[in-house]
Protein backbone atom coordinates (compact mmCIF):
# COMPACT_ATOMS: atom_id res chain seq x y z
CA UNK A 1 0.00 0.00 0.00
CA UNK A 2 1.43 3.55 -0.77
CA UNK A 3 1.71 5.80 1.41
CA UNK A 4 -1.33 8.47 1.36
CA UNK A 5 1.45 11.53 1.31
CA UNK A 6 3.17 9.91 -1.51
CA UNK A 7 -0.35 8.88 -2.98
CA UNK A 8 -0.64 12.34 -3.22
CA UNK A 9 2.29 13.21 -5.00
CA UNK A 10 1.49 10.53 -7.78
CA UNK A 11 -1.99 11.92 -8.28
CA UNK A 12 -0.60 15.61 -8.63
CA UNK A 13 1.87 14.55 -11.16
CA UNK A 14 -1.43 12.25 -13.22
CA UNK A 15 -3.50 15.50 -12.77
CA UNK A 16 -0.78 17.19 -15.17
CA UNK A 17 -2.38 14.93 -18.07
CA UNK A 18 -5.13 17.64 -18.22
CA UNK A 19 -2.30 19.95 -19.98
CA UNK A 20 -2.68 17.18 -22.68
CA UNK A 21 0.37 16.49 -25.26
CA UNK A 22 2.36 19.71 -26.36
CA UNK A 23 5.07 18.77 -28.62
CA UNK A 24 7.90 20.99 -28.62
CA UNK A 25 11.14 21.27 -26.76
CA UNK A 26 11.15 24.60 -24.99
CA UNK A 27 9.78 23.93 -21.88
CA UNK A 28 11.69 20.56 -21.21
CA UNK A 29 14.55 22.41 -22.18
CA UNK A 30 14.01 24.45 -19.52
CA UNK A 31 13.09 22.22 -17.60
CA UNK A 32 16.61 20.37 -17.50
CA UNK A 33 18.43 23.02 -17.48
CA UNK A 34 16.96 24.35 -14.24
CA UNK A 35 17.70 20.88 -12.56
CA UNK A 36 21.06 20.55 -14.19
CA UNK A 37 19.69 17.41 -16.11
CA UNK A 38 21.26 15.14 -17.69
CA UNK A 39 24.34 14.08 -15.37
CA UNK A 40 27.42 15.03 -16.80
CA UNK A 41 28.71 11.99 -18.18
CA UNK A 42 25.84 10.31 -18.64
CA UNK A 43 25.62 8.48 -22.23
CA UNK A 44 22.08 8.25 -23.92
CA UNK A 45 20.44 5.18 -26.96
CA UNK A 46 17.48 7.71 -27.99
CA UNK A 47 14.81 5.41 -29.88
CA UNK A 48 11.92 6.69 -32.19
CA UNK A 49 9.60 4.78 -34.58
CA UNK A 50 6.00 3.50 -34.90
CA UNK A 51 6.62 -0.10 -33.91
CA UNK A 52 8.78 -2.08 -32.02
CA UNK A 53 10.02 0.76 -30.02
CA UNK A 54 9.70 -0.95 -26.97
CA UNK A 55 10.72 -3.95 -27.60
CA UNK A 56 13.98 -2.77 -29.59
CA UNK A 57 14.55 -0.38 -26.18
CA UNK A 58 13.72 -3.76 -23.88
CA UNK A 59 16.30 -5.70 -26.22
CA UNK A 60 19.12 -3.27 -25.19
CA UNK A 61 18.85 -3.02 -22.13
CA UNK A 62 18.77 -6.71 -21.52
CA UNK A 63 22.14 -6.68 -23.58
CA UNK A 64 23.59 -4.20 -21.30
CA UNK A 65 21.88 -5.84 -17.92
CA UNK A 66 23.71 -9.31 -19.85
CA UNK A 67 27.16 -7.55 -19.64
CA UNK A 68 27.15 -6.14 -16.17
CA UNK A 69 25.88 -2.49 -17.14
CA UNK A 70 23.47 -0.51 -14.78
CA UNK A 71 22.25 1.20 -17.58
CA UNK A 72 18.72 3.17 -17.58
CA UNK A 73 15.39 2.33 -19.44
CA UNK A 74 12.69 5.20 -20.33
CA UNK A 75 9.64 3.53 -21.84
CA UNK A 76 5.82 4.77 -21.85
CA UNK A 77 3.19 3.76 -21.40
CA UNK A 78 2.82 1.63 -18.52
CA UNK A 79 0.98 -1.43 -18.49
CA UNK A 80 -0.04 -1.49 -14.57
CA UNK A 81 1.52 1.09 -12.78
CA UNK A 82 3.99 3.85 -13.30
CA UNK A 83 7.01 2.57 -11.72
CA UNK A 84 7.52 0.38 -15.15
CA UNK A 85 8.67 3.51 -17.07
CA UNK A 86 11.55 4.26 -15.10
CA UNK A 87 14.12 0.92 -14.08
CA UNK A 88 17.38 0.46 -14.06
CA UNK A 89 19.00 -3.37 -14.76
CA UNK A 90 17.68 -4.30 -11.05
CA UNK A 91 14.17 -2.69 -10.33
CA UNK A 92 11.53 -0.12 -11.37
CA UNK A 93 11.45 3.56 -9.35
CA UNK A 94 9.58 2.76 -6.21
CA UNK A 95 6.65 5.44 -5.20
CA UNK A 96 8.66 6.93 -2.18
CA UNK A 97 10.87 7.68 -4.84
CA UNK A 98 8.66 8.54 -7.52
CA UNK A 99 6.75 11.02 -4.65
CA UNK A 100 10.30 12.51 -3.80
CA UNK A 101 10.99 13.48 -7.07
CA UNK A 102 7.81 14.76 -7.89
CA UNK A 103 7.53 16.97 -4.72
CA UNK A 104 10.76 18.60 -6.16
CA UNK A 105 9.43 19.29 -9.90
CA UNK A 106 5.95 20.11 -8.28
CA UNK A 107 7.67 22.91 -6.74
CA UNK A 108 9.93 24.31 -9.23
CA UNK A 109 7.28 24.36 -11.61
CA UNK A 110 4.86 26.10 -9.56
CA UNK A 111 3.75 29.04 -11.52
CA UNK A 112 5.02 28.04 -14.83
CA UNK A 113 3.10 29.36 -17.49
CA UNK A 114 3.03 27.10 -20.04
CA UNK A 115 2.79 24.44 -17.22
CA UNK A 116 4.93 21.59 -18.22
CA UNK A 117 2.85 18.42 -19.35
CA UNK A 118 2.66 14.92 -17.65
CA UNK A 119 5.55 13.43 -20.12
CA UNK A 120 8.34 16.36 -19.39
CA UNK A 121 7.66 15.86 -16.03
CA UNK A 122 7.91 12.16 -16.29
CA UNK A 123 11.36 12.61 -18.25
CA UNK A 124 12.89 15.52 -15.42
CA UNK A 125 11.85 12.61 -12.72
CA UNK A 126 13.51 9.55 -14.87
CA UNK A 127 16.91 11.70 -15.99
CA UNK A 128 17.26 12.68 -11.82
CA UNK A 129 16.35 8.90 -10.64
CA UNK A 130 19.35 7.82 -13.42
CA UNK A 131 21.43 9.75 -11.87
CA UNK A 132 20.94 9.20 -8.44
CA UNK A 133 21.24 5.25 -9.24
CA UNK A 134 24.35 5.91 -11.11
CA UNK A 135 23.43 4.51 -14.71
CA UNK A 136 26.47 5.63 -16.85
CA UNK A 137 24.09 4.55 -19.74
CA UNK A 138 20.22 5.31 -20.54
CA UNK A 139 18.15 3.65 -23.67
CA UNK A 140 15.60 6.10 -23.93
CA UNK A 141 12.09 5.84 -26.08
CA UNK A 142 10.72 8.54 -27.37
CA UNK A 143 6.81 9.18 -26.81
CA UNK A 144 5.42 10.84 -29.51
CA UNK A 145 7.10 11.69 -33.25
CA UNK A 146 10.31 12.64 -32.31
CA UNK A 147 11.50 16.07 -33.66
CA UNK A 148 9.37 17.53 -31.37
CA UNK A 149 8.97 15.06 -28.41
CA UNK A 150 10.42 16.00 -24.91
CA UNK A 151 13.46 13.36 -25.02
CA UNK A 152 14.93 14.86 -28.07
CA UNK A 153 16.09 17.58 -25.44
CA UNK A 154 18.69 14.92 -25.26
CA UNK A 155 22.04 14.73 -27.12
CA UNK A 156 22.54 10.53 -27.33
CA UNK A 157 25.84 8.73 -28.86
CA UNK A 158 23.24 6.95 -30.74
CA UNK A 159 20.01 7.22 -32.33
CA UNK A 160 17.84 3.94 -33.50
CA UNK A 161 14.48 4.43 -35.82
CA UNK A 162 12.63 1.26 -35.72
CA UNK A 163 9.72 0.14 -38.61
CA UNK A 164 7.64 3.48 -39.98
CA UNK A 165 4.09 3.34 -39.76
CA UNK A 166 0.84 4.99 -40.04
CA UNK A 167 -0.06 6.21 -36.84
CA UNK A 168 -0.58 9.67 -34.43
CA UNK A 169 -1.48 11.20 -38.43
CA UNK A 170 -3.31 13.45 -36.41
CA UNK A 171 -0.18 15.09 -34.94
CA UNK A 172 2.68 13.84 -37.15
CA UNK A 173 1.45 13.91 -40.89
CA UNK A 174 -0.80 12.51 -43.52
CA UNK A 175 1.69 11.04 -45.57
CA UNK A 176 4.50 8.13 -44.77
CA UNK A 177 7.18 10.99 -45.70
CA UNK A 178 5.94 13.22 -43.32
CA UNK A 179 5.69 10.90 -40.34
CA UNK A 180 9.28 9.42 -41.44
CA UNK A 181 10.56 13.30 -41.18
CA UNK A 182 8.81 13.62 -37.66
CA UNK A 183 11.03 10.57 -36.51
CA UNK A 184 13.70 11.18 -38.30
CA UNK A 185 14.00 14.29 -36.08
CA UNK A 186 15.69 12.26 -33.54
CA UNK A 187 18.46 12.39 -35.96
CA UNK A 188 21.66 14.76 -34.75
CA UNK A 189 24.69 15.97 -36.37
CA UNK A 190 27.68 13.43 -36.46
CA UNK A 191 25.85 10.90 -34.31
CA UNK A 192 25.62 7.33 -35.94
CA UNK A 193 22.04 5.98 -36.42
CA UNK A 194 20.77 3.02 -37.01
CA UNK A 195 17.63 1.66 -38.85
CA UNK A 196 15.85 -1.29 -40.54
CA UNK A 197 14.73 -1.58 -44.44
CA UNK A 198 11.91 0.73 -44.25
CA UNK A 199 8.44 1.74 -46.64
CA UNK A 200 10.74 3.45 -49.65
CA UNK A 201 8.95 6.45 -48.76
CA UNK A 202 9.83 6.70 -45.31
CA UNK A 203 13.64 5.16 -46.26
CA UNK A 204 14.13 7.92 -48.62
CA UNK A 205 13.62 10.76 -45.85
CA UNK A 206 15.53 8.73 -43.19
CA UNK A 207 18.65 8.43 -45.66
CA UNK A 208 18.37 12.24 -46.81
CA UNK A 209 18.13 13.11 -43.58
CA UNK A 210 21.14 11.35 -42.15
CA UNK A 211 23.18 12.59 -45.05
CA UNK A 212 22.09 16.44 -44.97
CA UNK A 213 23.31 16.05 -40.66
CA UNK A 214 26.69 13.51 -41.37
CA UNK A 215 25.44 10.68 -39.09
CA UNK A 216 26.85 7.22 -40.04
CA UNK A 217 23.68 5.99 -41.25
CA UNK A 218 23.34 1.64 -40.63
CA UNK A 219 20.30 -0.25 -42.11
CA UNK A 220 19.71 -3.59 -41.10
CA UNK A 221 18.97 -5.66 -43.76
CA UNK A 222 17.73 -9.24 -41.99
CA UNK A 223 17.01 -10.48 -38.94
CA UNK A 224 18.61 -11.89 -35.79
CA UNK A 225 19.32 -15.53 -36.59
CA UNK A 226 19.36 -16.76 -33.27
CA UNK A 227 16.96 -17.33 -30.47
CA UNK A 228 14.86 -14.23 -28.62
CA UNK A 229 13.00 -14.43 -25.14
CA UNK A 230 9.96 -12.46 -27.71
CA UNK A 231 7.97 -14.35 -30.19
CA UNK A 232 7.29 -13.41 -33.45
CA UNK A 233 9.35 -12.82 -36.76
CA UNK A 234 9.16 -9.22 -36.19
CA UNK A 235 11.31 -9.23 -33.10
CA UNK A 236 14.13 -10.94 -34.47
CA UNK A 237 14.60 -8.17 -36.37
CA UNK A 238 13.97 -5.63 -33.56
CA UNK A 239 17.00 -7.68 -31.69
CA UNK A 240 19.03 -6.83 -35.08
CA UNK A 241 18.79 -3.28 -34.68
CA UNK A 242 19.23 -3.92 -31.11
CA UNK A 243 22.38 -5.30 -30.96
CA UNK A 244 23.63 -3.18 -34.80
CA UNK A 245 22.91 0.30 -32.35
CA UNK A 246 25.00 -0.69 -29.50
CA UNK A 247 27.99 -1.56 -32.56
CA UNK A 248 27.70 1.40 -33.37
CA UNK A 249 28.16 3.12 -29.99
CA UNK A 250 31.48 0.83 -30.07
CA UNK A 251 30.75 -1.76 -27.36
CA UNK A 252 32.82 -4.63 -27.72
CA UNK A 253 30.21 -7.27 -26.69
CA UNK A 254 30.78 -10.92 -25.91
CA UNK A 255 28.91 -13.22 -28.63
CA UNK A 256 27.25 -15.28 -25.50
CA UNK A 257 26.66 -11.71 -23.73
CA UNK A 258 24.41 -11.11 -26.21
CA UNK A 259 22.71 -14.35 -27.25
CA UNK A 260 21.77 -14.34 -23.18
CA UNK A 261 20.28 -10.88 -23.33
CA UNK A 262 18.51 -11.44 -26.59
CA UNK A 263 17.00 -14.64 -24.37
CA UNK A 264 16.13 -13.35 -21.23
CA UNK A 265 14.99 -10.26 -22.23
CA UNK A 266 11.15 -9.52 -20.41
CA UNK A 267 8.65 -6.80 -22.38
CA UNK A 268 5.12 -7.93 -21.26
CA UNK A 269 1.93 -7.79 -23.34
CA UNK A 270 4.20 -8.85 -26.36
CA UNK A 271 2.46 -11.94 -27.68
CA UNK A 272 2.59 -12.60 -23.67
CA UNK A 273 0.91 -15.77 -22.45
CA UNK A 274 -0.75 -15.50 -18.89
CA UNK A 275 -3.95 -17.11 -18.07
CA UNK A 276 -4.88 -19.13 -20.84
CA UNK A 277 -4.78 -15.84 -23.15
CA UNK A 278 -2.54 -14.47 -25.05
CA UNK A 279 -2.48 -10.52 -24.54
CA UNK A 280 -0.80 -8.17 -27.09
CA UNK A 281 -0.62 -4.57 -27.10
CA UNK A 282 -1.27 -3.91 -31.32
CA UNK A 283 -2.98 -1.24 -31.55
CA UNK A 284 -2.17 0.03 -35.07
CA UNK A 285 -2.59 -1.77 -38.81
CA UNK A 286 1.00 -2.86 -38.77
CA UNK A 287 1.28 -4.04 -34.95
CA UNK A 288 -1.53 -6.13 -35.82
CA UNK A 289 -0.38 -7.21 -38.94
CA UNK A 290 2.99 -8.91 -37.24
CA UNK A 291 0.43 -9.73 -34.21
CA UNK A 292 -1.29 -12.13 -36.97
CA UNK A 293 2.18 -13.23 -38.68
CA UNK A 294 2.89 -14.38 -34.76
CA UNK A 295 -0.55 -16.09 -33.94
CA UNK A 296 -0.16 -18.33 -37.51
CA UNK A 297 3.92 -18.98 -36.74
CA UNK A 298 2.51 -19.86 -33.00
CA UNK A 299 -1.16 -21.24 -33.62
CA UNK A 300 -1.22 -22.65 -37.19
CA UNK A 301 -4.74 -22.89 -38.50
CA UNK A 302 -6.14 -21.96 -35.21
CA UNK A 303 -8.52 -19.10 -34.92
CA UNK A 304 -8.84 -16.27 -31.77
CA UNK A 305 -11.65 -15.54 -29.45
CA UNK A 306 -10.87 -12.06 -29.67
CA UNK A 307 -11.49 -9.81 -26.67
CA UNK A 308 -11.02 -6.60 -28.41
CA UNK A 309 -11.07 -2.98 -26.83
CA UNK A 310 -9.53 0.28 -28.72
CA UNK A 311 -8.87 4.25 -28.02
CA UNK A 312 -10.76 7.08 -30.00
CA UNK A 313 -7.89 8.60 -32.71
CA UNK A 314 -6.88 5.40 -33.94
CA UNK A 315 -7.73 3.65 -37.06
CA UNK A 316 -9.58 1.10 -35.43
CA UNK A 317 -11.76 -0.61 -38.71
CA UNK A 318 -7.41 -0.90 -40.31
CA UNK A 319 -6.80 -2.98 -36.89
CA UNK A 320 -10.07 -5.09 -37.29
CA UNK A 321 -9.36 -5.87 -41.00
CA UNK A 322 -5.93 -7.09 -40.28
CA UNK A 323 -7.06 -9.32 -37.16
CA UNK A 324 -10.14 -10.71 -39.08
CA UNK A 325 -8.10 -13.66 -41.10
CA UNK A 326 -7.62 -14.92 -37.61
CA UNK A 327 -10.77 -13.97 -35.44
CA UNK A 328 -13.20 -16.89 -34.73
CA UNK A 329 -15.66 -15.09 -32.72
CA UNK A 330 -14.93 -10.43 -31.00
CA UNK A 331 -15.53 -9.85 -28.06
CA UNK A 332 -15.46 -6.09 -27.96
CA UNK A 333 -15.16 -4.61 -24.91
CA UNK A 334 -14.76 -1.24 -22.73
CA UNK A 335 -11.59 -0.65 -20.30
CA UNK A 336 -10.51 1.77 -17.89
CA UNK A 337 -9.53 4.92 -19.69
CA UNK A 338 -10.75 7.92 -20.61
CA UNK A 339 -9.88 7.59 -24.42
CA UNK A 340 -11.71 4.33 -24.33
CA UNK A 341 -14.34 3.34 -27.22
CA UNK A 342 -17.76 2.47 -26.31
CA UNK A 343 -18.36 -1.42 -26.85
CA UNK A 344 -21.43 -0.23 -29.17
CA UNK A 345 -19.42 2.01 -31.37
CA UNK A 346 -16.64 -0.79 -32.15
CA UNK A 347 -19.65 -3.47 -33.03
CA UNK A 348 -20.40 -0.82 -35.43
CA UNK A 349 -17.10 -0.13 -37.07
CA UNK A 350 -16.96 -3.94 -37.09
CA UNK A 351 -20.20 -4.48 -39.20
CA UNK A 352 -19.24 -1.32 -41.43
CA UNK A 353 -16.15 -3.39 -42.72
CA UNK A 354 -19.16 -6.30 -43.75
CA UNK A 355 -16.10 -8.99 -43.67
CA UNK A 356 -18.54 -12.08 -42.48
CA UNK A 357 -20.51 -13.42 -40.06
CA UNK A 358 -18.52 -13.75 -37.26
CA UNK A 359 -19.93 -14.14 -33.43
CA UNK A 360 -20.10 -11.08 -31.50
CA UNK A 361 -20.82 -10.24 -28.02
CA UNK A 362 -20.23 -6.84 -26.06
CA UNK A 363 -18.75 -6.09 -22.71
CA UNK A 364 -18.42 -2.91 -20.37
CA UNK A 365 -15.26 -4.63 -19.07
CA UNK A 366 -12.30 -6.76 -19.37
CA UNK A 367 -13.44 -8.99 -16.55
CA UNK A 368 -17.44 -9.39 -18.19
CA UNK A 369 -15.66 -10.14 -21.34
CA UNK A 370 -13.65 -13.15 -20.10
CA UNK A 371 -16.78 -14.62 -18.31
CA UNK A 372 -18.01 -17.48 -20.02
CA UNK A 373 -15.45 -18.17 -22.67
CA UNK A 374 -15.27 -21.43 -23.53
CA UNK A 375 -12.88 -24.08 -21.97
CA UNK A 376 -10.15 -24.65 -23.66
CA UNK A 377 -10.60 -21.26 -25.91
CA UNK A 378 -7.94 -19.59 -27.65
CA UNK A 379 -8.31 -16.40 -26.06
CA UNK A 380 -6.04 -13.18 -27.45
CA UNK A 381 -6.74 -9.80 -26.13
CA UNK A 382 -5.67 -7.13 -28.39
CA UNK A 383 -6.30 -3.91 -29.85
CA UNK A 384 -4.84 -1.12 -27.24
CA UNK A 385 -1.76 -1.21 -24.71
CA UNK A 386 -4.09 0.62 -21.99
CA UNK A 387 -6.59 -2.67 -22.54
CA UNK A 388 -3.56 -4.78 -22.81
CA UNK A 389 -2.54 -3.19 -19.18
CA UNK A 390 -5.92 -3.95 -17.40
CA UNK A 391 -6.20 -7.43 -18.77
CA UNK A 392 -2.76 -8.06 -17.19
CA UNK A 393 -3.33 -7.07 -14.19
CA UNK A 394 -6.59 -8.46 -13.48
CA UNK A 395 -5.12 -11.74 -15.30
CA UNK A 396 -2.32 -11.49 -12.62
CA UNK A 397 -4.04 -11.02 -10.06
CA UNK A 398 -2.97 -7.45 -9.11
CA UNK A 399 -6.23 -5.50 -10.24
CA UNK A 400 -5.14 -3.27 -7.13
CA UNK A 401 -1.84 -1.93 -8.36
CA UNK A 402 -3.61 -0.94 -11.53
CA UNK A 403 -2.90 2.87 -12.26
CA UNK A 404 -4.92 4.22 -15.16
CA UNK A 405 -3.56 6.87 -17.13
CA UNK A 406 -4.26 8.89 -20.33
CA UNK A 407 -0.94 8.69 -21.89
Amino acid sequence: MTDPTAQSEIDWLYSTQLFGIKLGLENVQRLLRELGLPKAGQKFIHVAGTNGKGSTCAFMHSILKAAGINAGLFTSPHLIHFGERIRDAERMITPTEIAAGVNRLREQVAGWDPHPTFFELTLALALEWFAQQDCPWVVLETGLGGRLDATNAITPEVSVITPIGWDHMDMLGDTLGKIAAEKAGIIKPGVPVVTMVQEPEAMEVIKRTAAERRAALTVIDEPWAGETGLAGPHQRWNAAMAVAALRAEGFDLDEAVIARGLRKVQWPARFQKVGGCIIDGAHNHDSARVLVQTWQEQFPEERAEIIFGAVAGKDTAAVMRELAPIAGSWRFTGFESPRALPPEKLGEIWDGLRMGEHPVTKHAGIADALRGMKPGARVLIAGSLYLAGEALALLEDKAAAFEKSAQ
